[in-house]
């Protein structure tokens, strides 16, 4: 007992300290006894003395027994640490409070944000666009009285809008859960229209990777709208025909929260049965019946004549005053662009008209010219100061009166130059000289140079040079020296005999003859002209040859006898070395054996022209004609290039021997003939060598090389290295694999989940290939792309999805870059089934896309 109180008290430990220990026996029956239970009190001792092991341990059972504390209680007691915990750290780092809000609250700020915005500029556009029309006027009488804002009475009137559709849409599905319309509105299918809705928000967010509560708010056709808010569970679509308000988002987003608010559980579970839903189309019924029709009310007569009276008088007013502005500046730009004038200064004062400046006294009277211009003389105040202007028309006004030009003589203005022209005596001429270096530097010029002397010497001078001049345009005269002395004139040099007699070209030159000397030496001129006239008079040709002059040549061109062409000859070898060159090289000969000989010559050219056709020899003998070669039997007859040569086929004798030309031309037809090319091949020929491309059976490929090797030892090449043989069982099976491809779709989606992206893009580059191949075999291909779906839901809305998702693979697949032509989409509801619907994998087989391909 001793050794227990010991071990139980320690203060009984020191009373007790000069007590003997107890016997060794009693420690190991102390251990037997209690051993177990002391060494677990040390240790709960042990860890209640140190407060990490203690954290640690009821941090162990904390979740637990939280988990099984009854919740009321739980939170009474958790309350007020987690309120003071909350707020000492939001004090300690806002930060984070805001990282952790941020996602959830931006995307709706943001969004209630840019409605705000959108209501302002739509407010905004509607008062500017009027303000200041006879609607605006009585808008802000109306907001004036009812104490509104102009802006809010504007948008009551101009926005004139109706709600005529409304669909609650789940969110998950994209099952239509109702649909409500407004009276005298029509439309199709509502779960077709769900359907494709659904459609259209999946396509988007897949397309450009939007985030998950993301979604499409507007669509806009025409006069339609159709404005989409998105809950928790489902979405709510209005159709909208006119302009609404920016603040009807706040009442289509009221109703659906209150939908949310009362049958949240309900849409959440909603798997097709509206049952659960029956006061959904009430609440419905309140966004259809939202509308604002325009409002036609009687025109303001009252006002208007109001109006009226104060305007028509100010109106009155304003225009006589702005008319007579406009009388004196039309009075003062016509003395502006009169010369001789100019205005200095101009102003209107008190009603008075002022203006000053410069007048010439040949210019127009400022005051003559106020007639016409309807402005009162009796208000306009000018002062003019005269000067002497530099325009043409007055200078010439002051040398006409002071220089007194004789009849004969005519000033004139020549761009801004005073020109005398005529015939005066020296004395005039003179005196306009002097006048000429009078006129001030910046004047105009005076220019007397084509005023003539007409004193007698001067004009005879002037006639006798007209006179010279003439003669020396003369063909076949030359004047070699001319000259004027003691009142005669002599002129020499040298005449042809054809050319026109000096003498005769002294009538109309007032030259007198008398006074005349003139020495002419004879010679033959080689100007083309005269030896033209010399050959004519000498060769004497016939009527069929004509003579000509081209390019200082002689030219003889038609038809004469041999007998002529040689005198012809002969006169073109005696003409001079320096004369003009007599070309006779065409003019033919007539007989008739020449003719003959022609025509044939002009036949053998045409014949060696043909290919196929090789002329080995031809000659002419007793007025016929042989020839013979070598010819194939697909060049063109030789007997019928005879017709329109004009040569007698009785006269034409030939012989010809047929050969295989390996002109390619011919050697193409041979092949096309014996071979018989496929369409799918082209034979062509490139630089004289035959070309054979495209596909083509291997039996027709051997065939080919047979003849190209034949061809090679007669020297014609035969290329069939682009020729490749075309495999039909390659294609046969990447027909298998296409129509063994499905694409497919979640539970009432009509896009695609992400796994079938591999799947499409290899279903797009098998189309591709096997259309490209299809074409080289000359076969055109059509793809057949059938929606199917599952027999959950109504059938008309799984015929529709099932549309849907054909529609969209086929829009995918064009994205990569399949033909649209080739794709062709057909929705088969639950008729065509993969698998049975019974099946563990019939739903989810049964919601996909099949490709069957066709061939024409």
């Amino acid at each position: 007992m001793l050794e227990i109180a010991r071990n139980v008290d320690p203060d009984y430990r020191a009373r007790f300290d000069g007590v003997p220990t107890a016997d060794p026996r009693m420690e190991t029956l102390r251990q037997l006894l209690v051993g177990g239970e002391i060494s677990e009190l040390s240790r709960v001792t042990h860890l209640l003395d140190e407060p990490e092991q203690l954290a640690a341990a009821v941090g162990g059972v904390l979740p637990s027994a939280a988990a099984r504390a009854p919740h009321a209680q739980l939170g009474e007691a958790l309350a007020p640490a987690v309120e003071r915990a909350v707020q000492r750290s939001i004090q300690k780092s806002p930060r984070t409070l805001t990282d952790i809000l941020y996602p959830v609250f931006l995307p709706a700020i943001r969004k209630s944000i840019g409605e705000k915005i959108d209501q302002t500029f739509q407010s905004l556009n509607e008062t500017l666009r009027h303000i200041f029309t006879w609607h605006g006027l009585k808008w802000r009488f109306e907001a004036w009285r009812t104490g509104a804002s102009f802006s809010e009475v504007v948008l009551k009137h101009s926005l004139v809008y109706r709600v005529e559709h409304v669909f609650l849409i789940n969110r998950n599905s994209g099952l239509l859960i109702a649909h409500v319309t407004a009276d005298n509105a029509t439309s199709e299918d509502p779960q077709l229209i769900s359907s494709m809705l659904s459609a259209i928000q999946d396509f988007v967010k897949d397309s450009f990777n939007e985030k998950e509560q993301s979604g499409l708010d507007t669509i806009r056709f025409g006069e339609l709208r159709l404005w989409s808010e998105v809950g928790p569970f489902a979405t709510l679509v209005a159709v909208i025909r006119g302009n609404p308000p920016e603040e009807l988002h706040e009442i289509v987003r009221d109703v659906l929260l209150r939908i949310h608010d009362e049958c949240s559980q309900a849409l959440e579970q909603f798997d097709g049965d509206s049952s659960q839903l029956i006061g959904v189309e009430t609440q419905l019924q309140t966004c259809v019946e939202l509308k604002q029709e325009d409002s036609n009310q009687g025109f303001p007569w009252l006002v208007v004549a109001a109006v009226l009276l104060v305007l028509i008088p100010a109106g009155g007013w304003f225009f006589l005053s702005w008319q007579s502005g406009q009388r004196w500046q039309a009075y003062v730009s016509r003395l502006a662009t009169q010369p001789g004038i100019i205005v200095a200064e101009q102003k209107v004062s008190d009603g008075q008209f002022y203006i000053a400046g410069l007048r010439d006294p040949l210019a127009a009277d400022p005051l003559s010219l106020l007639s016409g211009t309807q402005v009162d003389p009796a208000r306009v105040h000018s002062r003019w100061q005269f000067y002497q202007s530099l325009e043409p028309e007055f200078v010439l006004k002051r040398l006409t009166a002071s220089l007194a030009p004789p009849d004969s003589v005519r000033l004139s203005i020549v761009e801004d130059r005073i020109v005398a022209e005529g015939e005066a005596p020296d004395t005039w001429i003179d005196r306009a000289r002097a006048a000429a270096r009078q006129l001030s530097a910046g004047g105009p010029e005076f220019d007397i140079s084509k005023v003539r002397d007409v004193s007698p010497e001067a004009r005879a001078a002037e006639r006798w040079q007209a006179y010279v001049s003439r003669l020396e345009t003369q063909p076949g005269i030359i004047v070699a020296e001319q000259k004027v002395r003691d009142g005669q004139f002599y002129i020499v040099g040298l005449r042809d005999p054809l050319a026109a007699d000096p003498q005769a070209l002294l009538s109309g030159t007032e030259v007198d003859p008398a006074r005349v000397h003139s020495q002419w030496q004879f010679y033959q001129s080689l100007d083309p002209e005269f030896v033209l006239k010399r050959l004519m008079a000498s060769l004497t040709p016939p009527k069929s040859v004509r003579l000509s002059i081209v390019e200082d040549r002689i030219v003889a061109e038609g038809e004469a006898p041999d007998t002529w062409i040689d005198r012809a000859r002969a006169a073109a070898r005696q003409l001079s070395a320096g004369g003009p060159e007599f070309d006779i090289s065409k003019v033919r000969d007539v007989s008739p054996e020449a003719r003959a000989a022609e025509h044939w010559q002009h036949y053998v050219s045409r014949l060696e022209a043909q290919p196929g056709i090789i002329v080995a020899q031809q000659t002419t003998r007793g007025g016929h004609f042989y020839i013979s070669g070598l010819r194939d039997p697909l060049a063109a007859d030789p007997q019928a290039l005879l017709s329109g040569t004009q040569v007698d086929p009785a006269r034409v004798h030939s012989q010809w021997q047929f050969y295989q030309s390996l002109d390619p031309k011919f050697v193409v037809k041979r092949l096309t003939a014996s071979l018989t090319p496929p369409k799918s091949v082209l034979l062509s020929i490139v630089q004289d060598r035959i070309v054979v491309v495209g596909e083509a059976p291997a039996a027709w490929i051997n065939r080919a090389r047979a003849a190209a090797q034949q061809l090679s030892a007669d020297g014609v090449a035969l290329d069939v290295s682009q020729l490749h043989e075309l495999s039909l069982a390659e294609l046969n099976h990447l027909r298998e694999a296409i129509q063994a491809t499905d694409i497919f779709f979640y539970s009432g989606k009509a896009v695609p989940g992400p796994e079938q992206i591999p799947v499409l893009d290899r279903l797009a580059d098998q189309i591709k290939e096997f259309a490209q191949k299809a074409r080289k075999s000359g076969v055109t291909a059509r793809f057949m792309l059938t929606g199917h779906s599952d027999a959950t839901g109504r059938e008309t809305a799984n015929v529709s999805i099932s549309a849907a998702r054909a529609e969209t693979v086929r829009a995918l697949l064009n994205k990569r870059g399949v033909a649209p032509e080739l794709l062709l989409v057909r929705g088969a509801g639950t008729f065509e089934p993969a698998v049975p619907e019974n099946s563990q994998t019939g739903s989810s087989t049964n919601r996909r896309v099949s490709v069957t391909v066709n061939l024409d």
